[in-house]
């Protein structure tokens, strides 16, 4: 299959009423073992990047290793632009080859983020991409982007309109979500995707999702949210293995890199096939 439209992942995966494991990679290791972990288990995967990820590595070296870690892949792939007010560097990776973007303007009233996604669908699609559009901030920081405070949900009449104006690919409601760690176990308004989807019948992505029980991913996959989002997961899963591994090399006075990036590569790809199996991507690889 190789790298494909995110439509072709996400579409599949509304209509099966599985989901599909988005996950915010910030280096090369991290990239390398989301993807290995997706071809061990035969499922598809979005692979995202943060706008801090994209600044700090740079466009196209992302890109070069994405080409590079893709090629002959044999699972559906895409890569994803998560959260990005900047429309300058929207238009940096939709030019270096990313296959769809998410136009983060929930800071600007209704009116105006509609007017700029309109903009942003049309300049997407002219490199054959695709975008994620939401009209709520997701409540949390993440990678130096978002806020604390909980945004005002807007109707479902406001949403609707927003999606038929814009033309978006991907929606992302705000249902009680947060990015980061919880606090305490999220109270969701899963019916809200219920409605969206009724109505609209469009892909819903689903933020915040590391923390979130079981039983909450499985009913939200059920009701339409076809894009889960992992980030934190991936960057604790991360941090704790190097942690881990440090410790006992320590202890052991035993100082080995490549030992310490293979321990950290396992632990990543077994999150990523624990993913899959509990959001039911696994197998639908081919």
């Amino acid at each position: 299959m190789g790298v494909v439209p995110l439509k072709d992942i996400v579409d599949p995966a509304f209509a099966a009423r599985y989901g599909v494991p988005a996950i915010n990679i910030f280096n090369d290791l991290t990239m390398e073992a989301v993807l290995a972990g997706a071809v061990e288990c035969n499922s598809p995967v979005i692979l995202q990047t943060s706008v801090k990820t994209v600044r700090s590595i740079g466009s196209r070296v992302l890109f070069e290793m994405w080409e590079s870690m893709t090629r002959g892949i044999e699972v559906p792939v895409t890569l994803h632009l998560d959260h990005c007010p900047d429309r300058d560097v929207v238009t940096e990776c939709l030019k270096a080859g990313w296959n769809s973007v998410l136009f983060d303007a929930s800071a600007l009233p209704v009116e105006e983020n509609q007017r700029q996604t309109i903009e942003v669908v049309r300049e997407a699609r002219s490199y054959g991409a695709q975008v994620e559009g939401e009209i709520e901030a997701i409540t949390g920081v993440e990678d130096d982007h978002g806020s604390d405070e909980v945004s005002k949900q807007q109707s479902l009449e406001t949403a609707l309109t927003f999606i038929d104006a814009t033309g978006i690919d991907v929606f992302a409601p705000s249902i009680g979500n947060a990015h980061g760690t919880y606090k305490a176990a999220p109270v969701l308004d899963a019916n809200r995707v219920t409605e969206i989807v009724k109505a609209r019948s469009i892909p819903i992505a689903l933020h915040g999702g590391s923390g979130l029980s079981p039983e909450q991913f499985q009913d939200l996959i059920a009701r339409g949210c076809a894009k889960v989002n992992i980030s934190t997961a991936l960057k604790e899963t991360f941090m704790k293995s190097h942690l881990a591994f440090l410790k006992q090399a320590e202890q052991n006075s035993k100082w080995d890199p490549p030992s310490l990036f293979k321990h950290t590569r396992g632990d990543v790809i077994d999150m990523v096939k624990e993913l899959a199996e509990q959001f039911g991507s696994a197998g639908k690889g081919r």
